[in-house]
């Protein structure tokens, strides 16, 4: 008991702390999964140990000083929490015996927007007052700077001719991914420290002294709770007083709903979670809510929290661990990349131990050192990045990390041109650089020979079998010997020798690709192949004939001239053509040959397609003469939008004015060039 009672008096206050460091000082040290672990043990002890209870602490922190304090009318509570399917099914039981009937119940689900709560009052249809959480009894007076976001009214639009004597709504102000990209954006161009995610960014913009700032920095709002309303009788559910904030000006999220039951609010927090990404805002989670206004007064609310709503926490993408070193990669043409090596930690439901760190620029501005307890995130669910320090945790002392001035690999000198931002090693014979070509031109998209990755590639270079990408079609000589390899097996290595045997017929642009010419991707390698047709008329052609090239512009001209007029490069052409390797063009007499109606044009692609995937909605815009980006600018011709489209595209289109199609646009598109039927 004794134990218990000091872990609970130190859990306790080790949640006070961080709440201070989060809702405060928006400089939290930990993750918000970790800080929902604090709680969880906290709740587990008081259920264990029933006289430990004591009340708990609100969710927030007093209020800054350096804002006029507001006393909140009704408090800013908190929600309680759940992780799990079950953890809802158990709400919802609490639910049943609180309120009869309540398994029957209208619920509510919205999505949890990770940004800053924020109260409106509004006297006589007027914005009179804006406040903060503060400790959720008393906030902050940010009136003067949320007056500069747009988003938010400074008068309520009569509804039936009615505007209430008093209002007071409760909502989220955050900032989109796409203004926190583009704010990082200037940020690093000013040579500033970038920020670490939309919602510390939205924070920080709201207490700034200067209302000029916050209103540089394109904040929005979603209303999401009627606090407090007099002179407006007849509400009755919380959907009814969502319809009525949105009639009066107020902004009011799209993807709320309501729902029959628990089964389908499950659903809709699954597919949610797996849609996440697909949205301009970040959110963590679903807020799911009785909708009934009267059952709510009927359940009420703990100390902590209202029993009549439930937040469904999404799985952490979010981390906080220890980065043990920064260590220099070196990819197939040089350039050296800095990585983070850290303590394995799981986000999103995989161990992370590494991820890039870009360039040297990144790791200064993040002021990244060995030592620190860093933040991981994983954008996208996918690829790991170190979002940055918690500086309240580095030790005294720790010293700034130096990007090396030699190769880890081969140890000639790292160099970088005047105005670049990445760092390259330029020994051609570097044997990092060389296992890296040699994987990548075997990669999916340039020859695509499966069974040759950077490991099987790595093994064969240490041991001479492969010192170039030339020496691959050797490979079959070496039959007897490669069943003896660690790994290797008959059957292997004669999957392997077909697939080396296949990538022959391989077409011109996939070689010129997998060739790793600096500069040169795969569009630019489409428009090559299809303006010379063969290899030897590519190699032939002088800078000034390909810089003519729409497409290819005079910085690829010069890297694609530059590297068939190196002799060394030859000397592997040649190996590969007498190897039997025939590249055809794309545009060969076997490959029907299609008006060119896109000539110029750059669309992009987004979202999941019925009649197309992805690759052959991108290659019949390629095969009418145009590009397919992966992002939106002012530039870009149209966008084609399938089913789940990309948020950020859909928002970087409607900003320049940019056209929406959908699939029969698209392919009115491909036939005649025009854009007809905007979305």
């Amino acid at each position: 008991m004794g134990d218990a009672a000091e872990r609970a008096g130190r859990l306790r206050g080790l949640i006070a702390h961080h709440n201070v460091a989060y809702h405060g000082l928006d400089s939290p040290e930990i993750s918000d999964a970790e800080f929902d672990q604090l709680v969880a043990e906290l709740k587990a002890l008081e259920a264990a140990h029933p006289d430990l209870a004591v009340t708990p602490p609100a969710v927030g922190a007093p209020p800054s000083t350096a804002f006029s304090e507001v006393r909140h009318n009704v408090a800013m509570m908190s929600l309680d929490n759940a992780f799990t399917p079950a953890e809802l099914v158990a709400w919802g039981e609490r639910l049943d015996r609180l309120a009869s009937g309540a398994s029957a119940l209208t619920l509510v689900c919205e999505l949890k927007i990770d940004g800053v709560a924020v109260s409106l009052r509004y006297e006589d249809g007027r914005l009179v007052r804006a406040a903060t959480r503060g400790n959720g009894l008393v906030g902050e007076d940010v009136t003067s700077n949320v007056s500069t976001v747009a988003a938010i009214p400074q008068a309520l639009t009569p509804v039936e001719g009615v505007v209430p004597s008093l209002l007071e709504v409760r909502g989220e102000l955050y900032m989109r991914r796409s203004a926190f990209a583009q704010l990082n954006a200037e940020r690093v161009a000013a040579g500033l420290p970038i920020f670490a995610n939309p919602r510390n960014s939205a924070a920080g913009s709201l207490r700034q002294k200067d209302p000029a700032v916050t209103a540089s920095r394109e904040l929005h709002y979603w209303a999401y709770h009627l606090a407090e309303v007099e002179g407006l009788p007849g509400l009755t559910s919380h959907l009814q007083t969502l319809e009525y904030l949105r009639r009066a000006g107020l902004p009011v999220n799209g993807e709320i709903v309501g729902v029959g039951g628990l089964e389908e609010a499950t659903n809709f927090c699954k597919r949610w979670e797996e849609r996440r990404h697909d949205l301009d805002y970040e959110i963590d989670g679903v807020v799911i809510k009785v909708d009934d206004l009267a059952v709510r007064s009927q359940l009420g609310a703990t100390s902590h929290h209202p029993r009549w709503a439930i937040a469904y926490k999404f799985a952490p993408e979010e981390r906080n661990t220890v980065l043990t070193d920064i260590m220099v990669s070196i990819g197939k043409s040089g350039k050296a990349t800095p990585f983070a090596v850290l303590e394995p930690v799981v986000v999103s439901g995989s161990t992370v131990r590494l991820a890039s760190l870009h360039n040297e620029a990144q790791v200064r501005l993040k002021d990244l050192r060995p030592g620190d307890t860093v933040v991981v995130h994983k954008a996208g669910e996918v690829i790991p990045e170190v979002v940055g320090p918690v500086l309240a945790l580095r030790p005294p002392g720790l010293a700034p990390w130096c990007f090396p001035t030699s190769c880890p690999s081969c140890a000639a000198p790292l160099t970088r041109g005047c105005g670049e931002a990445d760092t390259f090693c330029t020994n051609l014979e570097c044997p990092a650089q060389r296992v890296q070509r040699i994987a990548h031109f075997a990669s999916r998209g340039a020859m695509d020979i499966e069974g040759l990755g950077e490991s099987r590639v790595a093994l064969l270079t240490s041991l001479g079998l492969l010192g170039d990408v030339g020496d691959i079609y050797t490979l079959p000589a070496s039959r007897e010997t490669l069943p003896t390899l660690d790994g290797w097996g008959p059957v292997s290595v004669d999957n392997l020798l077909r697939a080396i045997e296949a990538s022959k017929a391989a077409p011109l642009d996939r070689l010129l690709v997998g060739l790793s010419i600096r500069h040169l991707g795969g569009s630019g390698a489409t428009v090559l192949a299809r303006a010379f047709g063969s290899l030897e008329a590519l190699m032939a052609a002088s800078e000034a004939e390909l810089s003519m090239l729409e497409g290819i512009g005079p910085k690829i001209a010069a890297s694609v001239a530059g590297f068939f007029g190196l002799e060394r490069n030859r000397e592997v052409i040649a190996k590969l053509r007498a190897s039997g390797v025939d590249p055809m063009s794309p545009m060969s007499p076997a490959t029907p040959v299609v008006a060119q109606t896109l000539t110029g044009c750059s669309v992009v692609v987004t979202g999941t397609l019925e009649g197309w995937s992805r690759e052959a909605a991108e290659a019949e815009i390629v095969a009418r003469g145009g590009r397919s980006p992966g992002s939106v600018s002012a530039r870009t011709t149209a966008v084609i939008a399938g089913e789940g489209p990309g948020a950020a595209k859909l928002a970087a289109a409607e900003r320049y004015g940019v056209p929406v199609l959908d699939e029969e646009g698209f392919a009115r598109l491909l036939e005649t060039g025009e854009i007809r039927g905007p979305r």
